[in-house]
């Protein structure tokens, strides 16, 4: 079972000399029992040398196993070991994000167990090699930790017992790329949060170059998941953040890098998701979280688990790991199985049914759809050509979409606005129905995302759907998501509308434009754009369309706002007259009294 650690106060004071103090007792101990270990185990052996140093090829060292008659002797257990060893380290050798699954299945093959120690340094050693593949090594991580929490427990004791000595030494590289491993165990809920949250307070409790750069990465790596479990302390750190910032005590690199996080921050850490989907395995819930805390004072390393020991039970313990690995992998199927078997029969009508159908979850199809479509219009020599290639694919309804997606991301990607997207568009909407269709909801997600595109591609979408509008390829109600308001836009949203408007009248010409917009059957389209509910947001339309010098379209709203307030006038004249009638009535009555 994994080690335990107290209940963790927020507020609770790290400091560097007990950390310190902590290291130097743990590290006595590990390595006063890794010696006496060593000292028992380091025996002669003619085949395999001093505790298996000597290197065997597989082949031989397999052929050694099988001629020992006693599976319970001494040297075939070594010879175990030294096999379990290097399949492990092989293993964690192959892991990338493409087998993470299969590399999880071979280990649990493996005595874990037993080799538990061997998993945890061939782990830490991996990473350390290979920091860009950390969040692979977590997700197997995740996966062997949700069947053997024991295992997931050890490793995480020796990354933070590793983690003290070198904070203490200052090696600066090792400790990015140990709180890189950290941070992604504590993203797969391997690692408690509350470890997390105290390693930033250390880091930053007495902040240097090094020491801040080494709390930036970390919070890059699991931010995002931080943000989400625990806002108030997350705040916390940035609070202390803030501070060092202002306190302008540590480099120009390293201030930039906090201003980079800030910003990050403010994304919500877009980007740097918790957790990828190749490697997110572990169902919530399976996952056991070990609240193993930095002050912890009786860790321990269990270092001689890394150095083969002789087993008295050793048939005993194989076969017990053998019923454990056969319920969690499942038994393989027997080859010489009987033909009378009923669970055969059952296994054949399961294959055979036709209703049971395999389901691509990986959205190769779709990708595929989408390099076709690109290629064809990046590929075509005229508008008339690629309109003619796209109407002749094979495509399952609803996928028209990707074509209006895809249409719409090649007009982007164009330095300048190119006239070959508007005319291709106008072809497929003028052909088929579904198409405009599919436009017009293309145009309503573009509009409410118009705020995450750069300047050059807010150009280019602006005069594609201006070209279809000029053209009646889209229809005109599509301008009913339009709101022009102070409130209701930003400024890429203006920008948006202005050269959506400048193009259509550059199309049509002012006065066309104008008797589009004012017909009786666009009213309630249009009505945002020329909107009457408030005098403030009619004073903002008109002085906006003035601006970009279509103040032609507003006579409408002019003399609306003009009407406006002569009746507001005419309201309040009439209202003093009344005033004055009744303060004359009032002076005569006290005349006639008098």
């Amino acid at each position: 079972m994994p080690p335990s650690s107290p209940a963790y106060r927020y507020g609770s004071h790290l400091s560097y000399g007990a950390i310190a103090a902590d290291e130097g007792r743990t590290g006595r101990a590990s390595r006063a029992r890794e010696n006496e270990a060593r000292q028992g185990d380091y025996t002669e052996d003619k085949d395999l040398g001093r505790c298996g140093g000597t290197y065997i090829p597989p082949s031989k060292l397999a052929q050694m196993m099988g001629d020992v008659k006693d599976k319970a002797s001494v040297a075939y257990q070594r010879m175990a070991w030294e096999a379990l060893r290097k399949s492990i380290n092989g293993l964690m050798n192959k892991v990338s994000a493409s087998n993470v699954e299969d590399i999880a299945r071979e280990l649990i093959a493996e005595n874990l167990v037993r080799g538990r120690g061997l998993f945890a340094r061939s782990c830490m050693k991996s990473q350390m090699a290979s920091p860009a593949l950390t969040h692979v090594f977590a997700g197997l991580v995740a996966v062997i930790n949700s069947r053997f929490p024991a295992l997931g427990g050890l490793l995480l004791t020796r990354i933070i017992l590793q983690f003290r000595r070198v904070f203490k030494r200052n090696d600066k590289p090792v400790l990015l790329s140990l709180t890189k491993l950290l941070a992604h165990l504590v993203n797969q809920r391997v690692a408690h949060e509350v470890i997390a949250l105290e390693l930033l307070m250390l880091l930053l409790e007495t902040p240097t170059d090094d020491s801040v750069e080494v709390a930036v990465g970390f919070l890059k790596e699991c931010g995002a998941y931080l943000l989400g479990i625990s806002p108030k302390c997350f705040q916390m750190v940035f609070d202390r953040l803030r501070a060092v910032l202002h306190e302008g005590e540590i480099d120009k690199r390293v201030q930039f890098m906090i201003e980079d996080v800030f910003a990050l921050r403010k994304s919500n850490f877009q980007g740097h998701p918790a957790i990828m989907r190749e490697v997110d395995l572990v169902v919530e819930g399976d996952q056991e979280t070990h609240q193993i805390s930095l002050l912890d004072k009786d860790l321990d390393p269990e270092s001689g688990l890394d150095i083969f020991s002789e087993d008295p039970d050793y048939l005993e313990n194989e076969k017990k790991y053998e019923a454990i690995k056969s319920s969690i992998l499942g038994k393989q199927e027997k080859n010489g199985s009987e033909p009378n078997d009923p669970d055969d029969g059952e296994d054949e009508e399961e294959e055979e049914d036709p209703s049971q159908g395999i389901q691509d979850v990986t959205e190769t199809d779709l990708v595929n759809l989408r390099r076709t479509i690109y290629l064809t219009i990046m590929s075509s020599v005229g508008f008339e050509e690629a309109g003619h290639k796209l109407l002749k694919m094979e495509m399952e309804p609803g996928q028209e979409k990707e074509v209006c997606i895809m249409l719409l991301e090649c007009c982007c990607q164009e330095r300048t606005y190119q006239r070959y997207y508007g005319l291709l568009g106008q072809r497929l909407c003028m052909i088929n129905q579904t198409f405009q269709q599919q436009f017009g909801e293309c145009f309503l997600g573009q509009y409410a995302a118009i705020h995450r595109l750069e300047t050059n591609k807010l150009r280019n979408v602006a005069r594609f759907f201006a070209h279809l509008l000029a053209t009646d390829a889209l229809p005109w109600t599509s301008l009913g998501y339009i709101s022009l308001s102070e409130e209701a836009t930003t400024s890429s949203s203006r920008i948006f509308i202005k050269i959506l408007f400048q193009e259509l009248a550059d199309h049509l010409g002012l006065l066309k434009l104008k008797a589009r917009l004012d017909d009786e059957q666009m009213r309630g389209s249009v009505a945002g754009i020329f909107p009457r509910d408030n005098p403030k947001s009619t004073r903002f339309a008109i002085n906006f369309l003035t601006s970009i010098g279509l103040g032609g379209l507003t006579d409408g709203l002019r003399e609306f706002l003009k009407s406006l307030e002569s009746h507001c006038s005419s309201e309040s004249s009439s209202s003093s007259s009344s005033e004055s009638e009744s303060d004359e009535d009032e002076v005569s009555r006290k005349r006639r009294k008098t």
